[in-house]
């Protein structure tokens, strides 16, 4: 059975060594910023205005 991997294990570089799937840290980073996204995509239409413009009646 597998061990728990370490960071110095890996090599990455730029964005593979924050958002990877071989590190419990990179697999945090993806969960997080997956929820953040869902949770600013609701926010934003919840809040947005919900005018809707009306007929002028001529």
């Amino acid at each position: 059975m597998a061990g728990l991997e370490t960071d110095a294990q890996f090599h990455f570089t730029g964005i593979k060594k924050y958002f990877n799937f071989y590190t419990l840290t990179g697999r945090m980073n993806c969960v997080l910023a997956t929820h953040g996204g869902t949770a600013l995509m609701i926010l934003y239409f919840k809040l947005r205005s919900k005018k809707t413009p009306t007929a002028k009646a001529t």
